[in-house]
């Protein structure tokens, strides 16, 4: 009985998962249980990374470094800053330079929210030197969009031109439409008949969102003349039915009686 007991109580032992070794100069034998270790990627645990919006360390420095390099202006006799181009200049080669490709942009994306205008304009003039710059409309239509809400038209006017004078520039008729909606928000009907040529000159048609934006946007501001000139071309393209046009018109209208 004896016997039984102890092979029936061995047995429990291993399927407890218990490892019996035998026991050294008549001492007990010593159970340890036995372990399985699994190895996990931990990479699989990692959050994707936000791009343009996570600032890294190195990059939070950057926008305080070039910050303090460029406070803003006084008046002459209170002006005791340390503050000029040179030190600006030295915090973009030991701060700015060094950073990654998204770190850089990152930093450009801070700045803009941030309003800081002059520092994006600066620190977009070093992102356009690097190997890897690739010109898109929607990132000058965010810059754009910026720089005119701080009212600085000859910026506006100096990045539309740069914009245009790029090779290979990237773009989709969604981030001209974009840019459409920012010329027309402030008025710059130049500009706006000018990136309407443009964006067919590049290879981008306009589609009905584009129409929509330019008749709407044009006629809203009293720009009848502008207005009736996209108009034609819608024609030329949708035939003589205009309806997407004409229906909104009827439901903003609409809209506005109820209100």
């Amino acid at each position: 009985m004896e016997g039984i007991g102890l092979r029936s109580c061995g047995e429990e032992i291993l399927r407890l998962g218990f490892m019996v070794r035998r026991g050294v100069c008549g001492r007990f034998p010593i159970m340890r249980r036995a372990m399985e270790i699994k190895m996990r990627d931990r990479s699989k645990n990692r959050k994707p990374l936000q791009r343009g919006r996570m600032l890294s360390i190195e990059a939070i420095q950057a926008v305080q470094a070039l910050k303090r390099a460029n406070p803003p202006p006084s008046p002459p006799p209170c002006s005791t800053s340390p503050s000029s181009p040179a030190m600006l200049d030295r915090v973009i080669v030991s701060k700015f330079r060094r950073l990654l490709k998204f770190d850089m942009v990152a930093v450009l994306r801070e700045l803009l929210r941030q309003n800081e205008c002059s520092l994006a304009l600066k620190v977009f003039e070093e992102i356009r030197k690097e190997y890897w710059y690739k010109p898109h409309v929607r990132l000058y239509a965010d810059m754009i969009t910026v720089v005119a809400d701080n009212s600085l038209f000859e910026e506006v006017n100096n990045l539309y031109s740069t914009m245009k004078s790029e090779n290979g520039l990237m773009a989709d008729i969604e981030g001209f439409n974009t840019l459409l909606v920012i010329l027309l928000s402030h008025k710059l009907f130049d500009l706006v008949m000018d990136c309407y040529t443009f964006m067919q000159s590049t290879g981008y048609e306009p589609d009905r969102s584009s129409f929509k934006i330019l008749v709407q946007g044009l006629e809203s501001n009293g720009e009848m003349g502008l207005s009736a000139i996209v108009r034609q071309d819608a024609h030329e393209y949708y035939g003589e039915s205009l309806e997407f046009i004409e229906e909104d018109e009827e439901i903003s209208s609409g809209t506005s009686v109820l209100i």
